[in-house]
């Protein structure tokens, strides 16, 4: 197990902070029978090689290790193993829903970024040391220009997203896992890889969308949507998770003609307090955020009604729940962009800013005012605070 892994320079590749000589221990740690000490091996590997959702020159060298423990069915915690694969992949996927994982666009992002990492400097334990002779990684960096320190970075988040890719095959066989929360996570990574040899990936999603596991099956059908295959029977489903995954992925490949049924469907989730579902991947479990954020999908004929939906779930939500209503009804009610500085408010703004100036809780997170609510307001033009927003909506 983990062969060749002290073959690799790891002191030469840069992770978070700094040479990525801690990550051969991390991963043997996660092998380690006290479960102490595998969260913080867990927690190590995220820290350094997928620091909140970034990736970095060591990631991509780590995969194939990881995903030789995913194959090994006495590894303990595989299903946390194939989230971090999955994570090394696509980073914070909240970004790419509800459209998918723009492959070709990093591709075409990434070009030239090969040849100015293999220019750079290794890295060294503190770039800033004043004793530092020659030439520091950092100083490299900050000599590159925007549009070369854009290609690098894409370059790096490429190189973890192909490693994954190259284990595609592991993940397919996943699906037939004994453990449900592996068979899902597996499920739920192929959805990010539209590339994928064709047919092999939609083949096995669809295998898994009828696993006896209602959390597997519904995140296979999302995944399947998000590849571009949608399954309209699973849409009259008794299980409601898989009725929602079914709309969802009507919605993702026929936007407006996605039906009235799969329509209908999305407004009641879009509008319920909801529950988290914590067996499937996508947002956490959050199935109303999720519906939330495809709702603009179905075209203008669902507008209002989408409005509605959302400003009802806005009254109930807090924390990241937030964010993907509030996002949406953003989008809805200032099609335009941002509002004019001084410029009234309209009805449906004024609607908006109503229901969200009397959500106090819908501010907060872990009872403090939450930057990202702030910010998303802010970005359109509007107070971020709501006794000021609450004056501004009369």
């Amino acid at each position: 197990m983990l062969d060749g892994l002290d073959d690799i320079r790891w002191d030469a590749l840069e992770h978070a902070y700094g040479p990525a000589g801690d990550v051969p221990a991390r991963l043997r740690g996660l092998l380690d029978p006290a479960a102490d000490a595998r969260r913080r091996a867990l927690s190590g590997l995220y820290g350094g090689i997928c620091h909140q959702g970034t990736r970095f020159e060591a990631s991509a060298p780590a995969v194939p290790f990881l995903l030789e423990l995913l194959q090994d069915p006495a590894t303990p915690d595989r299903a946390a193993i194939a989230r971090l694969v999955a994570d090394l992949a696509v980073g914070s996927h909240e970004t790419w829903l509800p459209g998918g994982f723009p492959a070709a666009s990093l591709r075409a992002d990434a070009a030239g970024g090969a040849e100015l990492l293999r220019a750079a400097p290794p890295p060294a334990e503190d770039d800033e040391d004043e004793d530092f002779e020659g030439e520091s990684r950092l100083d490299y960096l900050d000599g590159l220009d925007d549009a070369q320190q854009r290609a690098l970075a894409a370059y790096v988040e490429l190189a973890a997203y192909d490693a994954v890719r190259a284990g595609l095959p592991v993940l397919r066989r996943l699906l037939a896992d004994d453990d449900a929360a592996v068979r899902a996570t597996a499920a739920y990574t192929l959805a990010w890889f539209p590339e994928d040899e064709p047919g092999a990936g939609t083949a096995a999603l669809t295998g898994a969308a009828a696993d006896p596991s209602r959390s597997v099956a519904a995140t296979a059908l999302v995944a399947l949507g998000l590849l571009g295959t949608a399954v309209p029977a699973a849409l009259h489903d008794p299980k409601p998770e898989i009725r929602w995954a079914a709309a969802i992925g009507l919605a993702r490949v026929h936007g407006p003609d996605a039906g009235p049924d799969a329509a209908a469907r999305l407004l009641e989730w879009a509008g319920s307090p909801g529950t988290v579902r914590s067996g499937v991947p996508f947002l956490g479990g959050d199935l109303a955020g999720y519906a939330a954020l495809t709702l603009p999908g179905l075209g203008d004929a669902y507008t209002a009604a989408a409005l509605d939906a959302l400003l009802t779930r806005l009254g109930t939500v807090t924390g990241v729940q937030t964010l993907p209503v509030l996002a949406t009804a953003l989008r809805i009610v200032f099609p335009d962009g941002a509002r004019p500085a001084g410029a009234p408010l309209g009805p449906a703004q004024r609607r908006l800013a109503t229901v969200l100036a009397g959500a106090p809780a819908a501010w907060q997170l872990d009872g403090r005012r939450f930057g990202n609510v702030t910010g998303l307001l802010s970005a359109y033009g509007l107070p971020a605070d709501p006794t000021e927003l609450g004056a501004l909506a009369g």
